[in-house]
């Protein structure tokens, strides 16, 4: 090895390692992917002005690419999650589900509804703006810990529902299907065990610290973005919980019912077929249109908004500002990252390691995902100049398919990971507060699902 391969190699071990421990001290996490961007660049050679203005900025990892992208979807999100709470919707809700199910299913409501929206096909950004006012209603009127909250939405969102189960349309399951030529159901059993892990010891592993939370007294704390609740006029203010229910109804049906009905009808034509096939090609500019008319239902139902229904619309567009470009920052790191040339060698390393071919592969897309901090970037790298030379080593596409998918959705969620700084931004709480409970449930377990599955395979 040479010593500027050598210099790389250690630039990109020290550009991580400073993300994450400047992302885990509370650092501005811009500043951090910044920094961390720099130390990448300088260490491997990387011209400094493509480097911070084409491969940070507008490359196809970019962090603009990224804010470009998602930005209807965000502002989208915000806004709703803000009528929804303004109007005391969520609030109402909340409080009914914790009447007729108990407090100590908080968490399970959380858990599941998230589950259930990620395998509809919802992206998972649309979730946790979605779920953020109603779950940290539930969370405040069960009075247990908001980092729990953000560990059971990243178990329910983040998890089983995107890399695991069978005939998921997540991005990771349609990535994989592309590129081996196998449908969504490749792997189901596989998928199946890798599910019933994920979600048994990460039920476990929450209910575990709601009990250890209760018994020393930790409870329900709201933060500088749950205003809202400071503001709350009590329970006998709130709008009934049946009409509370219609906005988020209204706007999950409309992400999901078009995908349902595509399914049934098959294709066709006329004008109904076309509004169904924009609907199931836009994973963002549909939800995102679903999210607007959800506000303006909440709007003109609850007059506790519709007083000030301007000024609360526009508090939603700003909270939705520091969520997008914190993540797109992180984002813009990984697009650094992947023009390096310790990246390319590192595909050619594990290609022609003596490792088993299934060790090698959980290597390889572990790595990758690590260093993007996203499953579906590093599931598409990996994808596209790796799968072949696997295949070539006697894994059937069905089992790749699977348990690359799997594998992708294990250290994609270090500290850097894009939908853990959205999911910290939005509730407003910091790595330290949340990231151990998060981490546990995303990479922990996840990780020790893929080795299961991995043993099993191998059988």
């Amino acid at each position: 090895m040479s010593f500027s391969v050598f210099i790389g190699y250690a630039g990109l071990a020290i550009a991580l390692s400073l993300l994450i421990w400047l992302a885990l001290r509370g650092i501005n996490i811009v500043f951090a992917a910044l920094l961390s961007a720099a130390v990448v660049i300088l260490s491997n050679g990387l011209p400094l002005a493509a480097g911070l203005g084409e491969y940070f900025a507008f490359g196809p990892l970019g962090a603009f690419t990224f804010a470009g992208k998602f930005f209807l979807l965000f502002a989208a999100g915000a806004m709703f999650g803000r009528v929804m709470g303004d109007s005391h919707a969520a609030s109402s809700i909340a409080l009914a589900m914790v009447r007729r199910l108990g407090p100590s299913r908080a968490l399970w409501i959380t858990v599941l509804a998230t589950a259930l929206l990620t395998y509809g096909g919802v992206v998972i950004f649309v979730v946790i703006f979605a779920m953020y006012p109603l779950g940290i209603k539930l969370l405040q009127q069960a009075d247990i810990p908001k980092r729990l909250f953000c560990a059971a939405l990243a178990l329910g969102a983040g998890t089983f529902t995107l890399t695991a189960l069978p005939g998921t349309p997540s991005i990771h399951n349609v990535i994989s299907s592309v590129a081996l030529g196998t449908d969504l159901f490749a792997g189901g059993w596989l998928g199946i065990l890798a599910s019933i892990i994920m979600f048994g010891l990460g039920m476990w592993y929450l209910e575990s610290q709601r009990q250890r939370a209760a018994a020393r007294g930790e409870g329900f704390v709201a933060g500088p973005r749950d205003r809202h609740i400071a503001d709350d006029p009590g329970e006998e203010n709130y709008p009934h919980w049946a009409l509370a229910l219609l906005p988020p109804v209204l706007v999950l049906g409309a992400i999901l019912l078009p995908r349902v009905l595509s399914t049934v009808l098959g294709e066709g034509e006329g004008p109904g077929f076309a509004l169904l096939a924009f609907a199931n090609a836009q994973p963002v500019v549909w939800p995102s249109l679903a999210l607007f008319a959800g506000t303006l239902v909440t709007v003109l139902m609850f007059a506790a908004v519709r007083r000030h229904a301007l000024y609360s619309i526009g508090e939603g567009t700003q909270d939705s500002i520091i969520p997008l470009i914190n993540t797109a920052a992180v984002i813009g790191f990984a697009g650094v990252v992947t023009q390096t040339q310790g990246f390319a060698l590192f595909s050619d390393i594990m290609l022609q390691s003596s490792l088993p071919p299934l060790i090698s592969m959980f290597t390889s897309i572990s790595v990758i995902s690590a260093i993007t901090g996203s499953a579906s970037g590093g599931l598409q790298i990996f994808m596209s100049t790796m799968a072949d030379s696997y295949l070539a080593m006697g894994i059937e596409p069905a089992t790749l398919h699977r348990l690359a998918t799997i594998a992708a959705g294990g250290f994609d969620s270090l500290p850097h990971s894009g939908a853990v700084v959205a999911t910290l931004t939005i509730t407003g709480l910091t790595h330290r507060d949340a990231y151990r409970d998060m981490g546990v449930v995303t990479v922990v377990i996840p990780v020790l699902a893929t080795l299961t599955c991995m043993a099993v395979a191998s059988l």
